[in-house]
């Protein structure tokens, strides 16, 4: 992979990556602020960042929904 065509991939996708990079952020900014809440082990702490991954999948794919439904 060039760099130039590194570059197009990040100028096309640009949206979407910052999008995934602030899911990603909010979601273990909450799974670590409810384990500690709940004052939780770790692995309670890491089980709830392992289900950010379907989550992302379920909340983008509703998403999608709702903009086929309109």
């Amino acid at each position: 992979m060039n760099l130039d065509s590194l570059r197009d991939h990040v100028s096309e996708n640009r949206r979407g990556m910052v999008v995934d990079l602030v899911f990603a952020v909010v979601w273990v900014t909450l799974a670590t602020v409810i384990a500690n809440a709940l004052s939780a082990p770790d692995y309670a702490r890491y089980i709830l960042m392992l289900a950010g991954i379907p989550a992302y999948y379920a909340f983008f794919i509703s998403l999608d929904v709702i903009d086929e439904d309109d």
